[in-house]
């Protein structure tokens, strides 16, 4: 079950990022928790194996560095700065310890199977790792299926839930179709404990998003970036929202 926090406030989107605050960076996570918003964060994995606080599977929109985030350890990550600021790439652990429980934690884990399948393990057993003694709200989510129930398996008490969205084609040109299809429907909430959904905000008059939420599953949205919008989704049926470019 959801911690109660994670009913009360906005998350701030990668954290509260803006000028001089890049995405995912420590000095968006301060001022998110200075503002008093929940924050959600992204995984990757570095080649050590450690679970590292970052968004994209290459370097190259965010840092001067090129190449797969992937195939750096997370010491080299952490010496690599991100733009528009002086800070490396954080790992999960030094994250958990900045925040400390101060606000709700709500963290994305990307697919590492590059096709929403089961490939995957490594990136779920380095997150379970740091979270297995965290005492603050968090929850854990991902657009693959296999990935929310491994941790459903690592750490069982954890708060879990679904990324979702329409599962255009367009969106996931490295997905096959029929895996896209499978999706769409969100067949398998019930049988990953799911507690929640974050759907895609515009699509949240979506039959499966109506059929979640009428089963008892809390409904969060990604990725509100005005009021008109905040509006909307909450009219529409989502319970909170994620957001950045405004504050909610």
């Amino acid at each position: 079950m959801l911690p109660r926090g994670f009913h009360a406030r906005p998350f701030a989107h990668r954290a509260l990022h803006g000028p001089g605050r890049p995405e995912n960076s420590r000095s968006a996570i301060d001022a998110a928790m200075t503002a008093g918003y929940g924050i959600e964060i992204d995984l990757q994995l570095s080649s050590d194996g450690q679970a590292v606080v970052f968004h994209d599977y290459a370097l190259d929109r965010l840092t001067d560095a090129r190449g797969p985030v992937r195939q750096r350890s997370a010491q080299d990550l952490a010496a690599i700065q991100l733009r528009d600021s002086d800070e490396g790439i954080p790992t999960l652990s030094q994250v958990l310890d900045q925040v400390a429980g101060a606000v709700p934690l709500l963290i994305e884990i990307k697919d590492q199977d590059g096709a929403l399948g089961p490939a995957i393990g490594p990136l779920e057993e380095a997150a379970a790792a740091c979270l297995t003694d965290y005492p603050g709200p968090v929850a854990v989510m991902s657009f693959n299926p296999f990935s929310v129930a491994r941790m459903g398996q690592l750490l069982p008490d954890l708060p879990r839930g679904l990324t979702t969205c329409a599962f255009d084609k367009a969106d996931w040109p490295t997905v096959p179709q029929e895996r896209l299809d499978a999706l769409r429907p969100m067949p398998d909430l019930e049988t990953l404990g799911a507690d929640f959904i974050s759907h895609q905000w515009d699509d949240l008059t979506n039959p499966a998003v109506q059929a979640a939420k009428a089963r008892g599953l809390r409904v969060f949205c990604w990725t509100i970036r005005s009021d008109t919008q905040q509006a909307e989704a909450l009219a529409n049926g989502a319970d909170q929202v994620t957001f950045e470019g405004y504050m909610a």
